[in-house]
């Protein structure tokens, strides 16, 4: 966003001013909707961010509103923000220190103290000030770009932050108002337009995953077969964990994969096999329901129709089962989702993945990409963004972060990232039914990035669709949500 400022302003000829004025219009109009009447303090920042707030006080003060202006150093303003604090009507602002006391009186707050530029942890009065705005609860509060204390390029909360109402952010939504913690501080996100004309250079390398990536699902026609539909191979299960291979098989056919062989302990194949009518099952060698490495070549064979790998659902965290999936990994010849305890299997070893030549999706928690990492997973969740690329530049794949805001990361740095809104999917099984959907797509045809992305929405949409028809998200089980990927693949309308 500052690019795009700078070549509006510079190459463009747009001012610079004009652009805040624009800002701070959009803003008020948000704070006049958020609370129709009743005192506002605009609480402002020495920057472009301050210079925001300053022009909607002047605008709401020009409505009519009681408006207070706060200010952390009036003295100490960027040139636009002086220039705005100049046509500001009315008092002048007060010393922030000194005047904290009147945003519990308000009915609205401004947050406009730090702007897309700020990193790090906010200090001194700043800090107090965000501090104040929280404890203010009876306030609505409304923040400029970004809330104060997120970062906007990363959704790292390092320190104190305000927590939104709404966020009026312009041009383009920042990383930091998708990706948590940010995510959980911005509140309602609204995107407004503030005159930056067409053609501005575009960041390429963090977007949304936007529902048009629904174009990008295969399609069968009249020529299509069971195996040109793609061929899903899912290995694993154990004593203990015999559902999840079965909900990932079922998962790819239903995601489209014409043709999924399942191959599985051998010790529980024959009470598995009757609720996989239209899967295929080859047996493995176990022992007590446990995968031993020497059922790898039994895998192996069973890709020789080519198509994809799903490793490691109900995997099972035994020497043995560990053994094989790392054998399994290193020698697949196809395209591969690992996760579950295939993950497990390679904690503090994602390099030796990047020596794989097909390629490789990896779609972890938290947790289990804190396991690879060797981090905790609160550090994790503290820098979902630079751990998602970490792993995927380590282990040269393509690397799903899972969660509300699912991150999508490949070795280049480039990074998808889901809208989420799809509680449903907290549910056991959830994740073995995700693995399922990228198998299926990988095995169509799809590269990597493309099959993760295009598997994160069809995933949400169908637990969309799951709660839809349940009447809540409080009752979907992950059955449920394969059974409504075709109509959400098929675009089922929710309204």
């Amino acid at each position: 966003m500052r690019a795009i400022d700078r070549w509006a302003i510079e190459r463009q000829g747009v001012p610079s001013l004009e652009l805040m004025e624009r800002a701070g219009e959009g803003v008020a109009r948000v704070v006049e909707e958020v609370a129709p009447d009743g005192p506002v303090s605009v609480v402002c920042g020495k920057g472009n961010n301050g210079g925001d707030g300053l022009v909607v006080a002047r605008l709401l003060r020009d409505a009519g509103r009681v408006v207070t202006v706060l200010s952390t150093t009036p003295s100490e303003l960027s040139a636009d923000a002086a220039a705005n604090l100049a046509r500001l009507p009315g008092a002048p602002p007060r010393m922030l220190a000194e005047s904290m006391g009147v945003l519990a009186e308000s009915a609205v707050i401004v947050d406009a103290l730090l702007g897309t530029g700020f990193e790090g942890e906010p200090r001194g009065t700043t800090a107090e000030a965000i501090k104040a705005i929280g404890l203010a609860t009876a306030a609505a509060v409304v923040s400029v770009d970004v809330p104060s204390g997120v970062d906007a390029s990363t959704g790292a909360v390092a320190g104190a932050a305000v927590r939104a109402s709404v966020t009026v952010t312009f041009h383009a939504a920042k990383p930091g108002l998708w990706i948590h913690p940010g995510k959980a501080f911005a509140g309602e996100v609204r995107t407004i337009d503030i005159g930056i004309p067409r053609g501005a250079p575009a960041a390429a390398m963090i977007g949304l995953i936007e529902p048009t990536v629904a174009g990008e699902l295969p399609r069968r026609d009249a020529a299509s077969t069971k195996f040109s539909s793609g061929h899903v191979v899912v290995a694993g299960g154990s004593a203990d964990l015999s559902g999840a291979p079965r909900m990932t098989a079922l998962a790819s056919a239903r995601a489209g994969a014409g043709y999924v062989t399942a191959c599985l302990p051998g010790s529980l194949r024959p009470a598995l096999a009757g609720s996989l009518l239209e899967v295929m099952t080859r047996p493995l060698p176990d022992t007590d329901g446990d995968l031993e490495v020497e059922g790898v070549p039994v895998v192996l064979q069973a890709l020789d129709r080519g198509g994809s790998l799903a490793l490691g659902p109900g995997l099972g965290r035994t020497p043995g089962a560990v053994a094989f999936a790392r054998e399994l990994a290193r020698q697949a010849p196809v395209a591969m989702v690992l996760d579950a305890d295939g993950l497990g299997a390679h904690s503090g070893r994602l390099r030796e993945l990047a020596a794989r030549e097909a390629p490789t999706v990896l779609t972890p928690h938290a947790g289990e990409l804190g396991r690879l990492l060797e981090r905790k997973s609160d550090e994790i969740e503290r820098e979902r963004l630079a751990s998602v690329r970490t792993a995927a530049e380590r282990s040269q794949a393509v690397v799903v972060l899972k969660g509300d805001d699912t991150l999508v990361a490949e070795h280049s740095g480039r990074v998808a990232v889901s809208q989420g809104r799809s509680p449903a999917l907290a549910t056991a099984g959830s994740g073995d039914v995700l693995t399922g959907v990228i198998a299926a797509l990988l095995a169509q045809g799809l590269d990597a990035f493309k099959a993760a992305c295009a598997g994160v929405w069809l995933h949400a949409q169908a637990g969309r669709v799951a709660a839809h028809r349940q009447g809540s998200v409080e009752g979907v089980m992950a059955t449920d949500v394969i059974a409504a990927l075709p109509r959400s693949r098929g675009g089922e309308d929710l309204s």
